[in-house]
């Protein structure tokens, strides 16, 4: 299958060498900003993140004065990221060394009294200095306690993208806003996607303004890794059951992680179980199962025997787990099929695609999911992500269209620029010509918000896709039927826990959604992927084409696009950039003297992305004189 996007890179082999104090590049570039208070990291996946928190976190309680440190994760297999870790052996001062008493990312529930208990123990114990605990501990520790009660406390977030401004939908944002307000402790926020897809900012203006920024971008990298160069993003479109065309885009001779669809979504068949054997067919003929690891050896045409790792099925997901953290050479594993499993937090080196099947509406989990891909391993030249998507029920161009926004947006990402979904901030929408206002009302409880974040797409489907709204929807007198007894049915049958208020929020945001999306009932492809292409905020002020062709697949087609490489790369980042800059007209009269100034004392002009920020600021000049002087010219 040919590729839809490539993105080739230098090989330099910088961003995995190691400085004199055993720092990669991005670390080194952290840890010069170790004395900020505040400290927001953007970096992408396996790029050092959690070693960057270790160095700077021992210099904070060695060398500035704070006490106590607080790693907070989003789920609890990520706490192993931050085990002791001998940095001395490669030059640092000291070495990680947190207290095995005080890491809570252990079994059993994160808001459980055990875990609040030893918490707030932590905070009182003068010789305990690191804990590790989950981003719920954490905030369920904080309900009881005043912000004071982290003076003197360097507190780490990662993947903080799971925070947000709305302090009613999101407890650890209003946590971070108490703390930064109200304590003099040092905070410091690490994320490999700095946007959300319910479209919410993470931090306001005002708050952001506060933190220091290091920016280490995917295209850093990828530029500096001694293996991988080239990074390919595909869109695929089917018509029918995905299960009779993925094997067109399902390699055996690629180490594949194949995410399969929700079972309540428009792609699933609604048989996961059943799916895993499809596509184990694809690959050949099972020949057995270890009972000890939980592989599958497959045994494909030629004669080839495949490890396949199915974390679909719960039954010893465990030990499966463990198999895949501790066996990381090439021959020791080369397909994975899972559903929620594999994307944040989750390691495989050796993984060279992600083929994920249906529309995703999150950004979020896109770039997650690129991001299982794209470690730096001996003999991996090209990682791959693929999307398999049902055929939209639309024209050709516009697919086309939605695509290129698409790929603008996941390239402006990687990027670590932010970009979002708004999901909710819809103002008006037009119904028959008249204005209509959408007023959202916000999530009763935390319950909700988990549905609404994460499953609203996979709803929408399930209601979509059902016989009895199909037949309703054929007599515009039904829409009171549909809203207020089929569609609660639906939900409830899906969610059967949910309470009465809880149940009626859904229903609330679901019909909204449908409402906007406005798909009708008779046709049989999916326009969520041209939908939520639509609603990215700033890619289509990106005056960038990268479709080269569209050709056939199966039954329907697949979109390629002309090769993306660092030029054009660059070419993306400058045209966000002029989006962004503020700089006047008369700014430029009076700093002009100062871009040639440079240019005569280095011999070259200013640059982005400069350690110096004053010449970030100077390249900010040249930028925006040089799109005045285009726009005159046009």
């Amino acid at each position: 299958m040919p590729e839809m996007m490539s993105i080739d890179y230098n090989k330099t082999g910088d961003s995995v060498k190691s400085n004199a104090m055993g720092m990669r590049e991005m670390q080194e570039k952290s840890y010069e900003q170790r004395k900020s208070q505040y400290l927001l990291l953007k970096a992408p996946p396996a790029s050092g993140k959690s070693r960057a928190l270790m160095f700077i976190s021992l210099d904070k309680m060695n060398n500035q004065g704070l006490k106590k440190t607080i790693v907070a994760v989003p789920e609890r297999s990520i706490g192993s990221s931050f085990a002791p870790t001998n940095l001395s052996e490669f030059g640092f001062f000291k070495d990680w060394e947190p207290e095995n008493e005080y890491n809570l990312c252990y079994s059993g529930s994160d808001s459980s009294t055990g875990k609040i208990k030893k918490f707030n123990s932590f905070l009182k114990d003068e010789n305990a200095k690191v804990i590790i605990c989950t981003h719920a501990t954490l905030r369920y520790a904080f309900r009881g306690l005043d912000p004071s009660a982290f003076d003197d406390i360097f507190l780490a977030i990662d993947e903080f993208h799971h925070v947000s401004v709305n302090e009613d939908e999101n407890v650890l944002g209003d946590m971070m806003a108490s703390i930064i307000k109200d304590s003099s402790a040092h905070v410091m926020a690490m994320t490999g996607s700095y946007f959300r897809g319910d479209g919410l900012p993470i931090l306001t203006p005002e708050t952001e303004s506060l933190f220091t920024k290091v920016t280490y971008s995917y295209f850093d990298q990828l530029n500096g890794y001694k293996y991988l160069k080239t990074l390919n993003l595909n869109y695929s479109f089917y018509q029918g059951i995905y299960t009779d065309s993925i094997k067109a885009v399902l390699n055996p001779k690629l180490k594949t992680i194949v995410h399969i669809p929700n079972v309540n979504s428009a792609d699933s068949t609604k048989d996961k179980y059943n799916e895993i054997g499809l596509i184990t067919d694809i690959l050949g003929e099972v020949k057995s199962c270890d009972p000890i690891t939980g592989l599958d050896i497959v045994e494909t045409e030629d004669g080839t025997e495949l490890k396949v790792m199915d974390l679909v099925d719960e039954t010893g997901r465990d030990k499966k787990l463990q198999y895949i953290r501790e066996h990381h050479d090439k021959d020791d594993l080369d397909i994975i099929i899972a559903l929620n499993l594999a994307k944040e937090g989750f390691d495989w080196p050796a993984c060279e695609h992600t083929l994920t099947v249906g529309y995703r509406g999150s950004l979020t989990e896109i770039v997650q999911i690129i991001g299982r891909c794209t470690r730096d391993f001996p003999g991996k030249e090209v990682a791959i992500f693929t999307n398999l998507i049902a055929e939209p029920d639309t024209t050709s161009k516009k697919v086309a269209d939605a695509t290129n926004d698409m790929l603008k947006a996941i390239t402006a990402s990687l990027l670590m620029e932010q970009v979002m979904q708004p999901k909710w901030d819809y103002k008006s929408k037009k119904f028959g010509g008249s204005d209509v206002t959408i007023d959202i009302k916000n999530p009763p409880t935390s319950r909700v918000r988990d549905i609404l974040e994460n499953d609203l797409s996979d709803i929408s489907a399930s209601i979509l896709n059902n016989q009895d709204i199909k037949i309703a929807m054929t007599d515009k007198d039904n829409g009171k039927l549909i809203n207020k007894v089929l569609i609660p049915k639906i939900i409830q049958e899906i969610y059967p826990d949910l309470n009465t208020e809880e149940l009626e929020s859904v229903r609330e945001n679901v019909v909204t959604s449908l409402a906007i999306v406005g798909k009708k009932p008779e046709t049989h492809g999916d326009n969520r992927f041209v939908k939520f292409a639509d609603n990215l905020i700033n890619v289509q002020d990106l005056d960038i084409n990268l479709i080269d062709s569209i050709n056939p697949f199966y039954e329907s087609y697949e979109i390629l696009s002309k090769n993306v490489n660092s030029d054009v790369l660059g070419i993306i980042q400058r045209t966000i950039r002029e989006h962004k800059i503020s700089i006047t007209l008369e700014d430029i009269k009076n700093e002009w003297h100062l871009v040639k100034e440079f240019y005569r004392e280095n011999n070259c002009p200013p640059k982005f992305n400069s350690k110096n920020l004053y010449e970030n600021h100077l390249a900010e000049i040249l930028l925006k004189a040089q799109e005045l002087k285009r726009k005159q010219v046009k």
